[in-house]
């Protein structure tokens, strides 16, 4: 019977049983307890971590507003700036179109007064040239003559070359009553000289040849004269003085071609 007793003596009673369950149940309470906690704890977490998610993505949406803004406003005063280079690159245009027309209106001007100097310029020099006395040179002889003098003289000369003996002769006077001192005086009597014979005035011709040869005996054509004065001599048949005449060209010009044909024509002479 004592090793029954012993066993039973070894088992757990009533009360410790019940001592168990009660450890049990606060046990399981304490654990229902611990996890009840642990979930709440998790929840808070997790709800600051969304809070603050939440307050990133609207600072983020902010910021990018703000950025937005900013380019906005950065695009629309590039935008401006734009327009504004356009406006001044067409006012800066304009104004080149302006100068260009200016500059071709200052070169058409400066064109214009230079012709117009250079007009008025040769004006001037052709006044001067119709007073201003010129050089001659002629025959070997050189002066200077008025410009109304030469033409006076050209004109006169010009008409004893076309045949028009009257109004060479008349021309030929009148410059020489105009001017008398004048350079081409010696030669104008020798032309005169030549219209009076061309107009048969042989006395008149032979007075304007003497006067010619008396004035300029060393002159080239001074022998020419005084063979012409020979032939008015013997035009108006005065033989003795055609002779004389003739004798004195070939004794004061003997080298002269004139004083060659004087002494054919003194030989035919009777």
């Amino acid at each position: 019977m004592s090793p029954v007793v012993g066993l039973d003596a070894g088992r757990p009673g009533p009360r410790a049983f019940a001592a168990v369950r009660r450890a049990c149940a606060v046990a399981a309470l304490l654990a229902c307890g611990t996890s009840a906690h642990a979930g709440l704890f998790d929840d808070d977490e997790a709800r600051r971590a969304i809070i603050d998610l939440r307050t990133r993505i609207s600072a983020l949406e902010d910021a990018s507003k703000a950025q937005g803004g900013q380019t906005a406003q950065q695009l629309q005063q590039l935008q401006n700036a734009l327009l504004d280079l356009t406006n001044q690159n067409e006012q800066l245009r304009q104004q080149i179109a302006q100068l260009r027309g200016a500059n071709e209106q200052l070169a058409k001007d400066l064109s214009d007064v230079q012709r117009q100097q250079k007009n008025i310029a040769q004006g001037v020099d052709d006044r001067l040239k119709r007073v201003e006395p010129q050089q001659v040179n002629l025959d070997g002889k050189t002066f200077m003559a008025d410009p109304e003098e030469i033409a006076a003289y050209e004109a006169a000369t010009a008409t004893l070359r076309s045949g028009d003996f009257d109004k060479a002769q008349a021309s030929l006077g009148n410059f020489l009553r105009r001017w008398p001192a004048s350079g081409y005086a010696d030669l104008a009597r020798y032309w005169l000289g030549n219209a009076q014979y061309g107009n048969r005035d042989f006395k008149g011709a032979i007075v304007t040849f003497k006067a010619f040869i008396a004035a300029a005996p060393d002159h080239a054509r001074a022998p020419e004269a005084e063979l012409a004065v020979a032939n008015c001599q013997i035009e108006l048949r005065d033989i003795k003085g055609a002779k004389a005449t003739l004798a004195d060209l070939m004794k004061t010009y003997p080298k002269s071609e004139a004083a060659v044909a004087g002494k054919e024509r003194l030989a035919s002479l009777k």
